[in-house]
């Protein structure tokens, strides 16, 4: 069972076969993974789909939900929940992830997805904190972190799976705790 969510411009909902495809050309798109370790293999990319799509099982129906614009039916990326498969200095956690289409920056879509996902998560699981990272100079990132109210740990990490020397392996991290 996957649950969905809308808001009032998105639908979150479950991947389909046919998103591979914009999923691929996002994931090719060397600005939209200009804070990732590379761009992604046609390979790749689908086999992060069919993880994404795998994964609503594991953790009960929620997930990197596909995001789709309602007004057009777009598929413009994910926005959602992961438990990751690696450690962290501050493992075990759930984390907030995003990836979308440079089309639809600037817009406030990913705010608006996480804050549906927030509610979601704090009132429909027992959730009791979200975290989110990504690297140093990752700004646009760190810059929605801020507006949806996440607090910056004092201290940086270093990426599990990046190498040392990576200049994307220092990362930042901030949380935000369910409300009380």
């Amino acid at each position: 069972m996957i649950i969905e969510l809308e808001t009032d411009r998105l639908w979150l909902r479950g991947w389909k076969e046919e998103d591979k495809e914009p999923f691929f050309r996002l994931n090719s798109d060397p600005e939209v993974m200009e804070f990732f370790p590379n761009i992604l293999t046609k390979e790749q990319s689908n086999a992060l789909a069919d993880n994404c799509m795998r994964k609503f099982e594991m953790q009960g129906g929620w997930g990197l939900w596909a995001v789709e614009l309602k007004q057009s039916g777009e598929f413009m990326g994910f926005v959602g929940l992961n438990i990751p498969a690696l450690e962290f200095p501050f493992s075990p956690f759930v984390e907030i992830g995003w990836r979308l289409d440079k089309a639809f920056w600037g817009k406030g879509y990913t705010g608006e997805a996480a804050r549906n996902i927030f509610d979601f998560a704090f009132t429909e699981t027992d959730l009791d904190e979200i975290v989110a990272f990504t690297s140093l100079q990752n700004y646009r990132s760190e810059s929605v972190m801020k507006k949806l109210g996440m607090i910056k740990d004092e201290n940086t990490f270093m990426h599990p799976a990046l190498e040392k020397g990576h200049p994307l392996r220092e990362q930042i991290l901030y949380r935000i705790k369910r409300p009380v």
